[in-house]
């Protein structure tokens, strides 16, 4: 499991994006790839998934 923080989340668009705490990546999050609902600032718990344009944040639930 990774963590990170939610540094956007669009909920009308359905996605935003993560910023992972080890890396400072960010990594793309649909409203798919979510357990729990999410907002800006929330620090969760992920897992990243190949998609079409690189890897995505899913399984992501708050910490």
């Amino acid at each position: 499991m990774n963590k990170g923080i939610v540094k956007f989340f669009n909920v009308t668009k359905g996605f935003g994006f993560i910023k992972e705490d080890e890396t400072d990546k960010a990594y793309f999050v649909h409203a798919t790839g979510l357990i729990d609902k999410v907002k800006e600032t929330d620090v969760v718990t992920f897992e990243l998934e190949e998609g079409k344009k690189g890897l995505n944040a899913v399984k992501v639930k708050r910490a």
